[in-house]
């Protein structure tokens, strides 16, 4: 860095060059002006937060809607938004994001409100990161930050655990700082001498060696998912995930069906492990129901990287039931959001079937089910419509297979074992030449067992899947 005091160039960013001069630290969360617990976000006390949003040839009260968004996260994070700044802008400044003025605007304005941290909507690089950090004189912090910090508030198992840590090394890796030569390794006798290795240097080894630790550990897991799913395969249970934004009730949903017990919290991210009960149908037939992690919008890369084993069970579903805030601020959004994710871990093909929740709390889910054609509109907490997504559900799942009846020889145990291992047995009756049994299997199933055929019901009155209006 340079004498003059300038910024740091973002495409000639040196990590290991010689430390800024020190500067007075604020009470804050992270990087050089951190406070004691280490996390992005302070809880020590409710840190005072400066939301910063960027209008880019759009729409003003998208960038709005967003910073009202951010805001929840904030608070959910443990800290209070006490002033919002937006801007718009015809590009995004390479060096600061916002442009070096409206920098030092905000920061006139942290220090008048006495503000700990700056957090922006969108994702900053790592050099962005340090120039307004090195002007505000405080944290400066992102929205993938916030998200970060609070997956890892909420995460309970040992498996939860490990994929935020994964995230936030992820993060964290192009962000470590160092301290020049003042904290190298110094060595002694012929050939040792020299500035050695610098602390950056060691500390970017030692979070490398974990991130490969943690990747590994993942692996097994998912090694250990994808023989749990051959296991459910062989019954021929079919299986439905639930997914949806962010505090859309899908646990409150699963715990409904299924007396789950689901922890269930009026917060952004309350659960982030993914959970599996057997859900019994109307028609008699019983499913794998497995609750995951709420989307949101821009949600983080490295979340959804990391989060693989535990989406792998949405890439594998048969049925997604998208539950969806009917009475949100914006529903529309929330389920392009839902989409665009499930785009991205490959589960865009599966097919979806729009619950949308919180009927009891206006008139809203009403008016969408009544929108999307084949759509379910309900309640978890009051009940409302609960056997209709039960029967909706089996009616989805029905329209896959085909019922069939069989009269199987007693000689022929082995034909009779293959309908209950690749098929769902729905009643059996035992009669003198043989096991006369009803079951729904896959269409290339039945051709299979066509001696044994009695009767073959290839029809299907089951919903469409629901379809946006014209």
């Amino acid at each position: 860095m340079s004498d003059s005091g300038d910024l740091w160039p973002v495409d000639d960013w040196d990590e290991t060059a010689e430390p800024i001069e020190e500067v007075e630290s604020h009470r804050g969360a992270f990087g050089d002006y951190g406070g004691e617990s280490g996390g992005l976000i302070e809880r020590t006390f409710r840190e005072k937060i400066i939301l910063v949003g960027v209008t880019l040839d759009g729409d003003d009260e998208e960038t709005h809607a967003m910073l009202d968004e951010l805001a929840l996260l904030v608070d959910t994070a443990g800290a209070d938004a006490v002033e919002r700044v937006h801007q718009r802008r015809t590009s995004l400044d390479p060096a600061t994001y916002i442009g070096k003025g409206k920098v030092q605007e905000i920061k006139e304005l942290a220090e008048a409100i006495d503000c700990d941290t700056v957090v922006f909507d969108d994702e900053l690089s790592p050099g962005q990161q340090f120039n307004l950090e090195k002007i505000l004189g405080r944290t400066a912090l992102d929205r993938t930050a916030v998200i970060l910090d609070i997956f890892a508030q909420n995460a309970s198992t040992l498996e939860g655990k490990a994929q935020v840590e994964l995230a936030q090394l992820r993060y964290r890796l192009p962000r470590l700082r160092g301290s020049g030569r003042k904290l190298s390794q110094q060595g002694g006798g012929i050939g040792t001498r020299g500035p050695g290795e610098t602390q950056l240097e060691v500390d970017r080894r030692r979070l490398v060696r974990r991130v490969h630790k943690l990747e590994a550990d993942l692996r097994n897991v998912q090694a250990h998912r994808v023989t749990q799913s051959k296991q459910r395969s062989r019954t021929r249970n079919r299986a439905v995930a639930f997914v949806g934004y962010t505090n859309a009730g899908k646990s409150s949903l699963l715990n409904r069906l299924t007396d789950a017990d689901v922890l269930v919290e009026d917060r952004l991210f309350a659960t982030l492990d993914a959970t599996t009960r057997r859900l019994p149908l109307a028609g008699g037939e019983t499913v794998f129901a497995t609750d995951t992690v709420g989307f949101i919008r821009k949600l983080p890369h490295q979340l959804v990287t990391a989060f693989k084993t535990t989406l792998d069970v949405v890439r594998d579903a048969d049925l997604l039931i998208h539950v969806v805030d009917g009475n949100g601020p914006d529903p529309i959004a929330s389920m392009d959001a839902v989409r665009d994710v499930l785009a991205e871990i490959g589960a865009e093909d599966v097919p979806e079937l729009l619950v949308f929740n919180k009927s009891d709390q206006g008139d809203g889910a009403l008016a969408l089910a009544e929108r999307y054609e084949g759509s379910v509109a309900a309640s978890a907490v009051s009940g409302h419509n609960i056997e209709l997504l039960l029967e909706t559900v089996g009616d989805r799942l029905r329209s896959m297979t085909e019922l069939a009846e069989f009269l199987i020889p007693w000689d022929r145990g082995d034909v009779l074992a293959s309908v209950h291992r690749e098929g769902q047995v729905l009643s059996e009756s035992p009669e003198e030449s043989g096991m006369r049994l009803k079951a729904r299997l896959e269409p290339a199933s039945i051709g299979a067992l066509r001696d044994y055929l009695i009767h073959h019901d290839s029809g299907s009155d089951a919903p469409a899947e629901e379809t946006a209006p014209s």
